[in-house]
């Protein structure tokens, strides 16, 4: 079984895309959790065993199910996105907050907060130009800061 990686993007059979955080050891059991967050409302944050969170779909349950296994991994995944492999391979917050202007126009809202997600940045509310605005935003503000220390 394939376990997965903090960072991927997977698609439940119900259609929403899910971020893995990480895969955690439960406390008592010993049992490995899946903690991921929805792509859409990253306030949202799940925790979900292993087997299960790599089991296929019942099919005696929701039998209008297209996609063969509960969790899928996507084409959203950076290895797969070359604007996301381009704004991974920035240095800079300068060079990220340029790389993110030129992409976006093909912009998703996945897209968007997998980038942010990499900065550590929390997305605003809203549609995708308020995110969009709220990521260069940021990424303005941290490049105006780069590379300075606090002195004593």
């Amino acid at each position: 079984m394939n376990i997965p990686k903090p960072q991927e993007v997977y698609r439940h059979f119900k259609g929403n895309l899910y971020r893995v955080l990480a895969v955690a050891k439960h406390t008592e059991t010993g049992d490995r959790l899946v903690v991921y967050q929805s792509v859409a409302d990253e306030a949202e944050v799940y925790a979900r065993p292993l087997e299960m969170f790599m089991s296929p779909v019942d099919k005696e349950k929701y039998p209008e199910a297209t996609q063969l296994m509960r969790f899928e991994l996507t084409a959203e995944n950076s290895e797969e996105d070359p604007d996301v492999d381009a704004f991974m391979a920035c240095e800079t917050y300068t060079e990220k907050l340029t790389a993110l202007v030129n992409m976006k126009t093909r912009l998703t809202p996945e897209k968007l907060s997998l980038l942010a997600c990499t900065c550590d940045i929390v997305l605003p509310q809203g549609d995708l130009f308020e995110k969009y605005e709220g990521l260069k935003s940021s990424l303005a503000l941290r490049s105006k800061y780069e590379g300075t220390r606090l002195r004593q």
